[in-house]
């Protein structure tokens, strides 16, 4: 059995260290062969350059295949999987092509397992809790209006005038201000293009409380099902979203109003010059903040309330981005391995046990995490 892992990005390397350092035979594969040496080239000299064929002949039945790569690269990665008999894990949302692998994996006994980072990933994880502990209170009723809302950000520890520090190539954030969203608000569907037109104010029970700018973004909708939502239930809100520092709005209020119709060329510049006044200075600490918030009412009054909440930065660790997406990875390749997790295409685990023992994991990640009870 061996672990391939592909790609070591800023967000791949403290989990793909700590499955090395457990002792887990592990092949790492990346494009560039120098970064992944700088990466890990302490702790092992299994290293090659990534190419799928390469890996094709490698790959063995029971393998793990693990993508860190470029979200185009997952596919065909999942697909070689089922070829090889071997299993695979990416922390990406799951794409329509991902999904409809999902009847020959099954077939095969292949564990397609995605949605395994910080977000998507330990906010399902925390949507997960939450909703187990909801259902077994003596408050649960279907007739309640229930409320859920998914709130994560990185933004730098220290704040700037920007209100946001880049640790990569910003293209792939302005094209996100492209996107539509869905989500329910009010009892209502809300479907917005722009996410500066559903910009609301999310008020964060951190030990010191905290208010954000926060938006929906892609579609929240799908994963009412994901978390367990009875199509029955009366369902007041539910946004899966993006957190940002107060004063992010009016700081980009200049992008706002170019990007939607930039050129590709354009949106590159743009990138380079957002790039080089506002990215992260080496060792300087960044910041995420995750927000999974679960309410209950009848006759307008709260009768259930919960927030699972996180705040975490870099430290001597290194980044928190980078240990809050790449560790929960490491954790579903071993709970791949030891066949924790059905055949098919999934995303992060409902499996109370696996979602405990995930959390504690989380719980050593970040400086804080807790579950707010605004009723006790």
């Amino acid at each position: 059995m061996t672990i391939h892992w592909c790609g070591t990005g800023l967000s791949a390397v403290p989990g793909l260290r700590r499955l090395i350092e457990a002792g887990h035979p592990v092949t790492v594969w990346n494009r560039t062969l120098d970064k992944a040496q700088a990466a890990v080239g302490d702790l092992t000299d299994a290293i090659r350059t990534f190419d799928i064929e390469a890996l094709r002949a490698e790959a063995r039945a029971g393998d793990v295949i693990v993508s860190m790569l470029p979200a185009d690269w997952h596919v065909p990665l999942a697909e070689l999987a089922i070829e090889a008999g071997a299993q695979f894990v990416s922390s990406s949302y799951i794409a329509p092509e991902m999904r409809a692998l999902d009847a020959r994996a099954r077939a095969a006994d292949v564990r397609l397992v995605n949605e395994v980072g910080l977000d998507p990933g330990i906010d399902h994880l925390m949507a997960h809790a939450l909703m187990a502990d909801y259902k077994a209170s003596p408050a649960f009723d279907k007739t309640n209006a229930v409320s859920f809302l998914s709130y994560c950000g990185g933004v730098p520890k220290e704040p700037n005038a920007f209100r946001y520090k880049f640790s990569w190539a910003p293209v792939g954030v302005l094209k996100a201000l492209r996107s539509p969203s869905r989500s329910i608000r009010n009892f209502s569907l809300l479907e917005v293009s722009r996410p500066w037109d559903a910009l609301t104010r999310f008020d964060a029970p951190l030990p010191v409380p905290e208010s954000f700018e926060v938006y929906p973004n892609r579609d929240s909708l799908p994963f009412m099902a994901e978390y367990g939502f009875g199509e029955d239930w009366q369902v007041k809100d539910f946004v899966r979203g993006t957190m940002r520092l107060n004063g992010w709005a009016e700081a980009w209020k200049e992008i706002f109003a170019e990007a939607p119709t930039a050129s590709d060329a354009r949106l590159a510049e743009i990138a380079d010059q957002l790039l080089a006044e506002n990215a992260y200075g080496p060792g300087e600490p960044d910041r995420v903040v995750l927000c999974v918030d679960l309410k209950a009412e009848r006759e307008g009054a709260p009768v259930w309330h919960k927030t699972y909440v996180m705040d975490a930065w870099g430290d001597a660790r290194g980044n928190a981005m980078g240990r809050l997406v790449s560790v929960p990875v490491s954790l579903a390749v071993e709970a791949v391995l030891a066949r924790a997790v059905p055949a098919g295409v999934t995303a992060a685990p409902s499996d109370p046990k696996l979602v405990q023992g995930w959390l504690e994991e989380v719980q050593r990640l970040a400086q804080h995490l807790m579950v707010v009870d605004h009723r006790a």
